[in-house]
């Protein structure tokens, strides 16, 4: 709780205790009034002072003023009439417990934002060149720089480890709690705090393009970005206020002049007190307040899940999707190959990875890269001699006095050697060890782990359609969609073909509030994450292009995230309309019941204030939203 609220919680509780004093104390006339403006100017002094700088820069008509001429006019019906100020200070101090449970509401969502925004470093250490750190402003610091990055410290730009080795805490960045440890060679991005290890770090990014400066760049966008239901808000508020004073005028006029006219009575008191309560029912607080925080809650909610919504209008269009579009590699996929079967013949599957790691020691190709990953002891001792690397073929090397060649089905072709055919999906390498077949080792990128989970979440919060375009082949494009349980894929496509794909799928739909969403992480996605209805990008290791195109971003890459967004959005838009429905239902209700005389102040005060506090109660509930 901030200062703000507290001094708030303080004036409300202040008041009530006076209000409830004040009833027992028995005194009347001037002296009762002067003793009731006491809890009434603490508790509203602040909407007084808001009303009138309204009407002094011509903006009068909201709920501030309704509620000044409401209690304003309550108060003087208790001077000419009733002697009773109660319900004037009731009605102020019921909307200020409204605006209190706002506050407290919107400060949690605040919070929740506030810690994903928290990222930014404010220095990096670099060498002084008498080996000493100097604190500089990151954005000194050039690509290509060393910098070092203590225990607990932020790693402040984005780089490559040098030299050491420690455990970082994402949660920052990703939602997650658990650490991720982190060697030499790692790519590691700025936001994340340095646990236990000294790193030093070259820098690959400025800091402007660092991950944590782009994050919050997008979290300032954000908050300009209003969805349809929140617009629609705006407007009926606008057209809404003045609409209702008129009417409150018109109320207290029309009926007594015509009732003075016929009968000859003068009912002028009544007639305002009805426009009184008329005026305190139709204040438009549980609509202009808890329809923008339920979107507010929402992403903050988004955010401590460590995903960036950009926008309430994506949160909105986030909650009709029915069918989901997804690139393959980098996003249900790592997007790294790795050894996933070994098939040896003649010797044992360690000898096999161990000849081949040796032939591809000194080749850069990541197939190389996958094998070294899969047997790390180089320093085995082994002699590898007379390499020749075959473009399109493969490696041949003498390792140990032994003749070896690994390569595809093409340089097996050319040793005139009859390579075994393999079940698994992948690229397989052969390997010939002294002019003869000793088995061959599958090297495939490997799916994330909560890529099938994934899937069948989405199903179950409402997906219709799961869509994969890869311009990977056609058969580890079917490997993959069958494993994951995907409706239908696409392979073999350029980014322009994943464009032309997208648009068929938008002369498929249904409706028009049947969304497609796209998600994706490289740069030849940013056309088709700009053209789906909803843009989703892995924010861990996607390129800048894809989450600058995105209206999501997923900070650590998990698509199991995107049911998740999917589960806060269905949430938030539901909590929207219940709210909708449920302030103006009950409003007309009371607005009707007021206009015959039936329905008093205090009905009044429900009406507005009562529910006020229930919607933004409601609000907050886009707060707590589950993980799984």
């Amino acid at each position: 709780m901030n200062k703000k609220q507290k001094k708030n919680l303080i004036r409300i509780i202040v008041s009530a205790a006076l209000m409830i004093i004040l009833h027992f104390v028995p005194v009347e006339g001037l002296i009762k009034l002067v003793l009731y403006m006491i809890p009434y100017l603490i508790i509203g002094y602040d909407i007084l002072i808001k009303a009138g700088k309204g009407i002094i820069n011509k903006q009068p008509f909201d709920e501030c003023l309704l509620m000044a001429i409401a209690t304003i006019g309550a108060i003087i019906l208790g001077i000419i009439g009733s002697g009773d100020y109660v319900e004037a200070v009731a009605v102020m101090l019921f909307y200020q417990i409204g605006e209190w449970f706002q506050s407290y509401a919107v400060g949690k969502s605040r919070k929740n934002i506030t810690d994903l925004m928290d990222i930014r470093p404010d220095y990096a250490n670099i060498d002084d060149g008498n080996g000493s750190l100097e604190k500089v402003d990151p954005d000194d610091v050039e690509v290509g720089t060393v910098i070092t990055v203590k225990p607990g410290e932020k790693i402040p730009i984005d780089g490559i480890i040098e030299e050491g080795t420690s455990t970082l805490n994402t949660a920052a960045l990703t939602g997650e709690s658990l650490p991720r440890d982190v060697v030499k060679g790692d790519e590691v991005i700025s936001g994340c705090v340095n646990i236990n290890g000294v790193l030093r770090i070259r820098t690959t990014k400025e800091f402007d393009e660092s991950t944590a400066s782009k994050i919050l760049e997008l979290i300032e966008e954000a908050s300009t970005r209003k969805s349809r239901s929140e617009d629609f808000i705006t407007r009926f508020a606008r057209i809404y206020t003045p609409a209702v004073v008129f009417s409150a005028l018109a109320l207290a006029i029309i009926p007594p002049i015509a009732i003075m006219l016929i009968s000859g009575n003068i009912t002028f008191g009544t007639w305002i007190y009805r426009a009184l309560i008329f005026l305190v029912i139709s204040c438009p607080c549980a609509l202009v307040i808890s329809i923008p925080l339920s979107f507010f809650a929402g992403i903050g909610s988004a955010s401590s899940h460590g995903i960036l919504v950009k926008g309430s209008s994506f949160l909105e269009l986030l909650s009709q999707t029915k069918t989901i579009v997804f690139d393959k590699t980098g996003t249900l996929t790592r997007g790294t190959f790795e050894v996933t079967a070994i098939h040896p013949q003649k010797i044992d599957a360690k000898h096999l990875l161990h000849m081949a790691a040796h032939v591809e020691r000194y080749s850069s190709h990541p197939i190389a890269m996958s094998l070294k990953e899969a047997y790390k002891d180089e320093n085995d001792g082994c002699s590898v001699e007379n390499v020749e690397e075959i473009p399109g073929r493969g490696i041949k090397a003498t390792v140990n006095g032994h003749a070896l060649a690994v390569g595809n089905e093409k340089m097996m072709a050319d040793l005139d050697i009859t390579p075994k055919k393999c079940h698994k999906v992948g690229t397989t390498l052969h390997v010939v060890m002294d002019n003869e077949y000793v088995g061959h080792i599958v090297i495939s990128d490997v799916i994330k782990e909560h890529s099938k989970e994934a899937i069948a979440a989405l199903k179950a919060n409402g997906v219709e359609r799961a869509v994969m375009l890869t311009g990977d082949s056609e058969e580890v494009a079917k490997d993959v969609a069958e494993t994951l349980g995907l409706d239908e894929y696409h392979a073999g496509l350029l980014p322009g073909d994943k464009v032309e794909r997208v648009e068929k799928l938008f002369k498929e739909k249904t409706g028009e509030d049947a969304k497609i969403a796209f998600v994706g992480d490289g740069i030849n996605d940013a056309p088709v994450l700009t053209r789906a209805d909803i843009g989703i990008a892995m924010g861990g290791m996607g390129s800048d292009a894809a989450i600058e195109a995105a209206d999501v971003v997923l900070m650590d890459d998990d698509p199991l995230k995107i049911a998740t967004a999917l589960k806060i959005s269905r949430k938030c838009l539901r909590i929207v309309k219940e709210n909708i429905w449920f302030a103006i239902g009950v409003k007309l209700i009371c607005l009707l019941l007021g206009a015959v005389g039936i329905a008093n102040m205090w009905v009044a005060i429900f009406a507005d204030v009562g529910v006020m506090v229930i919607a933004v109660l409601n609000a907050i509930r886009c707060l707590h939203v589950s993980k799984r």
